[in-house]
């Protein structure tokens, strides 16, 4: 049997975000039978325009949507930007969505997790990530829930249980069954 391929939509740009070494501690103890990806070029997609969509779509929305179409899971792992998902993030889920009703993110599986400052670890990013998701057509799995929050100077990653938490968050997801 192939392994189950997740693919993770990192919500910050920012190289060295916690969210992004998160993603690639997940990435490098995924559990056994997954392969995990972690998507590239969401700073080069261009923020959605129906006027660009379509055959002639730019190379980075191809791309985009090329990666989300090859995975079997889609890990969304973010912070939260003044109260709501990055628009990076917003931006890579409408991208996604189209065609509508037959995107490549359409009926695949999809949690969202993440770090942030704050008092609510990014809790308010994650909720309207899953409803952006869950009307782009994704499956989203409401119960894979992780809000860490951090305070200024921590390093979330260089806690074993917090990564745990995370590694356990993929095995969820590809764990999760699809209703018919």
């Amino acid at each position: 049997m192939s392994d189950t391929r997740v693919l993770i939509l990192v919500g910050s740009l920012r190289a060295d975000s916690f969210n992004r070494r998160l993603a690639e501690a997940v990435q490098a103890q995924a559990p056994a039978g997954v392969s995990v990806d972690i998507a590239t070029g969401l700073g080069e997609v261009p923020f959605y325009n129906e006027d660009i969509d379509g055959e002639s779509a730019p190379v980075a929305v191809t791309n985009l949507r090329d990666q989300v179409a090859a995975a079997d899971r889609v890990l969304v792992v973010t912070p939260e930007y003044n109260g709501t998902m990055p628009a990076v993030l917003n931006n890579a889920l409408d991208w996604a969505s189209r065609p509508f009703g037959a995107g490549s993110i359409m009926g695949k599986p999809l949690a969202v997790v993440g770090a942030s400052v704050g008092q609510y670890g990014g809790k308010w990013a994650h909720d309207d990530t899953r409803r952006s998701a869950t009307v782009a057509g994704a499956s989203v799995v409401e119960d894979i829930v992780i809000n860490h929050r951090y305070a200024w100077g921590e390093d979330p990653v260089s806690d074993a249980e917090t990564v745990q938490a995370f590694v356990d968050a993929v095995a969820k997801l590809v764990a999760y069954e699809v209703a018919a």
